[in-house]
């Protein structure tokens, strides 16, 4: 089985359902955005969401895509950094208990959270996150050895505000041999760095993910265009239509990945997951579409939870499902 390392921001979720807008507007927080805040905000929405009841999941864009993989089975390894505290030690023992070969630092500041409020009435995710000592990861932390042995390396789009990072890890990924993928997280995040992410996608990434706003960010086109303009840039372009599927696309072979029926409750970490699902797929040599369907499969899944994870009986059915998949295009 062909191996995968993640890296990104180590953050620990903290979910919350909450009746209505009001709570977003308490805290000053646009409906759907990702907003940072400082450490004495983030302490302040934590203590007035506990009153609500919480769920602390172990999360990050790179680091829920690396915990699906190795779910699939992929040896699968993370680089990040967490403070040296209870939510660093909880998100080290969840990578661990996945069977995640973690590399976790530690910075000064205390360890990253996304606190993320799901409004009931419409599902819409609204995040405030605090980087903490995810933010104190810098390109000098990082090893050449780190890279060693993996096929895959795999970069959530948070991390570009931090160019030199990118910039070496991608690097030294390709040294190491690694095919490359890109989940470009935020449509904030690719318009405030989108030189930057034009030149790495141009000269180091093989596998961009995008959602269709993402992708509009990136290249002004609409969801069909887009993803052809992404192709142009690399090998594979993957632009997610969210309850509306998935366009898959590699040179002139391009694909509409139909969704997997669901009964949808949170969107959280759909997209992370898609993309465990589709390397997973493609660490397996299968044909492109055949990975677009295994994301869409398992992302049907964690829609149908509160938070990032699917839980077991979900995992169990969707490996049925995908072994199912995978024997129809073996026949074929």
């Amino acid at each position: 089985m062909k191996s995968i390392l993640g890296i990104g921001n180590a953050l620990t979720d903290i979910l919350a359902i909450v009746p209505n807008d009001e709570w977003l507007k308490k805290f000053h927080l646009p409906k759907g955005s990702m907003q940072h805040v400082d450490g004495a905000t983030g302490n302040k929405i934590w203590a007035e969401l506990k009153t609500l009841g919480v769920q602390y999941v172990p999360g990050g864009s790179a680091a829920n895509t690396i915990a699906g993989t190795s779910i699939f089975g992929m040896p699968s390894g993370f680089i990040g950094k967490v403070g040296d505290d209870e939510l660093g030690s909880l998100f080290k023992a969840a990578q661990e208990n996945n069977g995640i070969k973690t590399q976790l630092l530690k910075g000064d500041l205390p360890s990253g959270r996304s606190m993320v409020f799901v409004t009931r009435e419409n599902q819409e995710r609204t995040f405030a996150v605090y980087l903490g000592s995810a933010l104190e990861l810098t390109s000098e932390d990082l090893k050449p050895e780190f890279f060693q042995g993996y096929d895959y390396f795999h970069i959530e789009g948070y991390l570009v505000q931090n160019q030199k990072l990118v910039r070496t890890a991608v690097k030294y990924a390709k040294d190491a041999g690694c095919l490359i993928s890109l989940d470009m997280a935020s449509y904030n995040v690719v318009e405030s760095n989108d030189a930057f992410l034009h030149d790495v996608i141009e000269k180091y990434v093989d596998i961009v993910f995008a959602n269709e706003t993402e992708a509009k960010s990136f290249t002004k086109m609409e969801p069909e265009d887009a993803c052809k303009e992404i192709s142009r840039m690399c090998d594979i372009a993957i632009v997610k239509l969210g309850p509306d599927g998935s366009l898959v696309r590699r040179g002139d072979e391009v694909y509409r990945i139909e969704p997997w029926p669901a009964t949808r409750i949170d969107a959280t970490g759909a997209g992370d997951i898609y993309a465990a699902g589709f390397l997973y797929g493609h660490s397996l040599g299968l044909p492109i579409d055949a990975c677009g369907k295994i994301g869409s499969i398992i992302s049907a899944k964690v829609v149908e939870v509160i938070g990032p994870k699917v839980d077991v009986p979900r995992w169990k059915a969707a490996k049925e499902e995908i072994r199912t998949l995978i024997a129809e295009y073996q026949k074929a």
